[in-house]
């Protein structure tokens, strides 16, 4: 059943009394429905402002002082490959560019779940491809196509930067073809995201996208960046082997999730291109020799730098599902799935 909302006309002594309470800085809440008269929503509505304010209730309201300027997902593709590292199946066991058009479907359906929230808030997506067929690039085009934001697909590299790629790795194996490609696309990825005005987003083409994902994603940058007064890392996935070892955390309250902060993740994660020009020979290092684990330079840089990630988990990592790396807990997968054909 659709719900109603009964909007109230209010008189002129409660106008006056919602002008006086906001030039102290205070909010009028109906005790008796939970509303929020001055905002014309509800208290479990989001009542946050991005740019200006972050409101959480009965937390109170902070002053933005740090606002988002624009977002640019670097979405790095290789829809040919099944898995980068193991011959196991994925969770649903389909061929790598069902999960390939996914992910790029739950990002473009995030972006416009939230699209009143980027009129002052530039958006580009970019996608850096690697031998994937012909007809995935024409799905992905057709995914794209009449988005109101930029996107581009460019062909990775490979030539240019295989050459700076050590062949035998920290644990004295020979490199793989599909690990050397993996390192040049987050190479490229990463010369890319130098110069961007803002906010980048690496993703990898196996993560599944809550709708409200890339919405959360924001408002918490702008919320956590203001409280510390500094640029941080964010990762969207709760992945299950941050759970292995009782390890001490702190958690915050971003603007519909709890987050927690953490010192390690894969190579999916969010920042500024401050955090990146700040930190790019060590980022970049990722790409010239592969580490052990392969994510090693972000876990150094985690040491010095906030990095949070969310409970429970705004996407997910579509891979097999006896990895640790892997599918987020309390998440109903089948829903994920299904909702992004």
């Amino acid at each position: 059943m659709k719900e109603i909302k009964i909007k109230k006309k209010k008189s002129i002594v409660k106008k006056l009394l919602i002008k006086l309470n906001r030039f102290f800085g205070f909010e009028i809440i109906d005790q008796s429905n939970y509303s929020i008269d001055s905002l014309d929503k509800y208290g479990y509505e989001n009542l946050s402002k991005e740019g200006v304010h972050s409101i959480t209730l009965p937390l109170g309201k902070l002053e933005i002082n740090r606002p988002v300027k624009s977002l640019h997902i670097i979405l790095r593709s290789c829809a040919s490959v099944k898995m980068l590292t193991q011959s196991k199946d994925r969770i649903f066991s389909k061929e790598k560019y069902e999960y390939s058009i996914r992910t790029l479907n739950s990002l473009v359906k995030s972006l416009n779940y939230s699209k009143k929230i980027f009129n002052n808030i530039g958006i580009k997506l970019t996608i850096i491809d690697h031998n994937s067929e012909k007809n995935v690039i024409q799905k992905y085009k057709q995914i794209l196509n009449n988005q109101f934001f930029d996107y581009e697909i460019v062909n990775l590299e490979f030539e240019k930067y295989k050459s700076s790629i050590d062949n035998i790795n920290q644990q004295n194996k020979t490199v793989t073809e599909n690990q050397k490609s993996n390192m040049a696309n987050i190479k490229q990825s990463l010369n890319l995201a130098k110069n961007s005005d803002d906010l980048i987003y690496f993703v990898e083409d196996d993560y599944l996208h809550k709708d409200n994902s890339i919405e959360e994603m924001i408002y918490t940058y702008e919320k956590l960046s203001t409280l510390f007064n500094d640029e941080l890392f964010l990762c969207p996935i709760d992945y299950p082997y941050l759970y292995m070892e009782p390890n001490k955390t702190n958690i915050l309250i971003g603007n519909s999730h709890h987050w927690r902060r953490i010192d390690q993740t894969l190579c999916t994660f969010l920042t500024s291109s401050q955090m990146i020009n700040k930190h790019f020979n060590q980022l970049v290092s990722m790409c010239e020799k592969e580490h052990y684990p392969f994510e090693k330079p972000l876990h150094e840089i985690y040491k010095k730098e906030y990095c949070f990630s969310p409970i429970p988990s705004l996407a997910v990592h579509f891979t097999n599902i006896n990895s640790i790396y892997g599918i987020s807990p309390n998440v109903n997968l089948d829903k994920l799935w299904k909702e992004n054909e």
